[in-house]
Formats: structure tokens, C-alpha cells, sequence
């Protein structure tokens, strides 16, 4: 997945897999069309394949920026993510990273950063993973070795400003979560320049939780799980839980002696309701509120509480308490 630009966007409950260069990036590249209030939330970002096995970019310039809350990254060797310009890191887990880095803090980069990274939980896997090597017959030999992880946070100059709190990381891999709070000088390779206050370009998050309290709502809840989770997102559920005794960052997801599911796996799909106006909405919806099953335009109209139809539509999928 790949944003250039763009405003106000919420990318919610997805899982991205299987990038072959990064999995999930949004980078500025277009400096005429603004890239701003952008939010990945309860989403896994995993598995991306090697040789370049890569959670993703996040930069921006220094309006609107990225917001990154309750997410799971897992088995990517580097850019767990990559960040730079404004950016909040909240109750994030990221999980089984190889030799690259945990959060990179941008390099050293020459333009400015203002970012907050609360309570997220690092938690060292096996590391261990596949690569191809180029022979010199040109033949790409696959073998699998262990790497030595990186320290949970790289990178940094002093234009790299952030708000650092309530972070913690667990680096023992005994099938327990028990890890310390974190210490800056111990877990971090680079020279930010720490801020005392969250930044006022950062409002706090009011839903955000202790680094524990997110990493069990993640195992419960994390990507795409309506009507349920699929069989890749709980294999990588289950390498979480164990805590440092499972997990593997691959290089072809096809290949069952790296990835024994072989692929996408099964894939339960719910039954597909009527929807006479092709609007994203079905018609049992409209109906109950009040709109028109043969009007696709309705979908994108402001109901009554601030949100388009269409957005209301999804929210009653998750909290279908509030749409009775």
C-alpha cells in the first residue's frame, strides 16, 4: 500500500502483507497536493519479503502529518516504521524485527521532525529469516540464518524532535510479557532531541492506553476481522503471543517451508447483502435510515451527527451497539 497525497484519510482494521519493497508507506512526493491528517489504526503491517523486508515510510512535512495508533508490526526486518516530519506513535506492538531497526527516527535527515511515541510495547522474536544470495552463476541461492537484532529505536539527529513516554520492551523471548520500561540511552542508537510536553501539534489520543493494555487489545482485535480473522492474521497473532518463541521473516510467502500456509489460506466471506444502488450501502441500512436505495449519492452526504452516510454504514459494522 502506497499514499503520495491526500487529506483526511483513516485506514482502519486492514492487514498488509508480502511488500516487496515496503508494505505500507505514505511519502510525500508531490509537492503540489498536500499529504496531511492521515490515521493507520488496528491494522497489522507483516511479512514483508526479503531481500528488503520493510514495515514502511512514514513522512511527511510539517502540516497535517501521520497519526499511527493500536497497530501490529510483525516480522519486518527494518522500518518498523521509518519516520520522518509530524508523526504520532501510539500504542503500537511491534514484534519480531531483524537486524535492520525496530523505529527508525528518520536517519539523518536534514529536514525537520516533530513526533510523539507513547506507549508502544518492543518485543524481540527469533529473528531468524530467509534470503536469497546471487550466485556467481547467477543463480539466487534461498537459506535461512539468524540476524542480530537492532536496538528498538535508530536514527536521529537533533532535528528529530519527539515526545518520548510509557514505552516498553521486552527483549528476553521467554514466552512471557515482562518487559521494562524503556531507557532511552540503553535502547536507543542516535541523538533526537527530547521534548518534556507533547508537542501542541500532537493532541492527545483520549482512546490511548498503557503499552500492556494495547498490546492485549492487539492480540484481540488487530486487522481485518470481520467476519473473522483469516488464517494468515492468526498465524501472526500466534507468533506474537508466544513471545519470543516464534516468528520468521520470510522471503516468498509461497513457500511452505518458510510459511506453511502457502499463501492467502482460507478466506471466510460473509454472504453479500442488497445494495440496488451500487452505493456501498445496502439497502437494509438505507432503509432503517432513512435514505434512498436508489440514490448513490446519499452515500456521501453529511448525516445529522457530522459523518457521511457511508462512514456511519462502516462504523455500525464494528459498533453495531450504537446503530441499533
Amino acid at each position: 500500500v502506497g499514499m503520495a497525497y491526500g487529506t483526511n484519510v483513516i485506514f482502519d482494521h486492514c492487514s498488509i502483507t508480502w511488500g516487496k519493497d515496503e508494505n505500507f508507506s505514505i511519502s510525500s512526493s508531490n509537492r503540489t497536493k498536500p499529504l496531511e491528517n492521515i490515521t493507520i489504526q488496528n491494522s497489522i503491517i507483516g511479512q514483508g519479503l526479503q531481500n528488503h523486508s520493510c514495515g514502511g515510510l512514514m513522512q511527511t512535512d510539517m502540516t497535517g502529518g501521520v497519526t499511527i495508533f493500536r497497530n501490529l508490526y510483525i516480522d519486518n526486518h527494518t522500518r518498523n516504521p521509518k519516520v520522518k516530519g509530524l508523526n504520532q506513535f501510539v500504542n503500537n506492538v511491534v514484534y519480531n524485527w531483524g537486524g535492520g531497526t525496530a523505529y527508525d527516527m528518520g536517519g539523518n535527515s536534514k529536514g525537520p521532525s516533530e513526533t510523539t511515541i507513547e506507549n508502544n510495547y518492543f518485543i524481540l522474536g527469533p529473528a531468524e529469516t530467509y534470503r536469497g544470495t546471487r550466485q556467481s552463476n547467477g543463480e539466487i541461492v534461498v537459506k535461512k540464518n539468524t540476524l542480530t537484532p537492532s536496538k528498538p529505536f535508530k536514527g536521529g539527529n537533533s532535528l528529530f524532535r519527539t515526545y518520548w513516554a510509557g514505552n516498553y520492551f521486552d527483549d528476553n523471548k521467554d514466552g512471557k510479557l515482562n518487559g521494562r520500561l524503556m531507557n532511552f540511552e540503553k535502547d536507543c542508537e542516535g541523538s533526537p532531541t527530547f521534548l518534556e510536553t507533547r508537542s501542541v501539534l500532537h493532541s492527545l489520543i483520549q482512546s490511548q492506553t498503557s503499552a500492556e493494555s494495547a498490546y492485549e487489545w492487539i492480540v484481540e482485535n488487530v486487522g481485518a476481522t470481520l467476519p473473522k480473522r483469516d488464517q494468515v492474521d492468526t498465524y501472526l497473532v500466534k507468533e506474537l503471543t508466544s513471545l519470543g518463541l516464534k516468528g520468521i521473516i520470510i522471503q516468498n510467502e509461497t513457500n511452505k517451508d518458510q510459511f506453511p500456509i502457502g499463501g492467502p489460506g482460507f478466506i471466510q466471506t460473509g454472504s453479500i447483502q442488497l445494495d440496488s444502488d451500487n452505493d456501498g450501502i445496502p439497502d437494509a441500512f438505507e432503509e432503517k435510515w432513512g435514505l434512498e436505495n436508489d440514490d448513490p449519492s446519499d452515500a456521501l452526504k453529511i448525516a445529522p451527527n457530522g459523518y457521511t452516510n457511508i462512514e456511519n454504514y462502516a462504523f455500525s459494522l464494528e459498533y453495531p451497539e450504537l446503530y441499533k
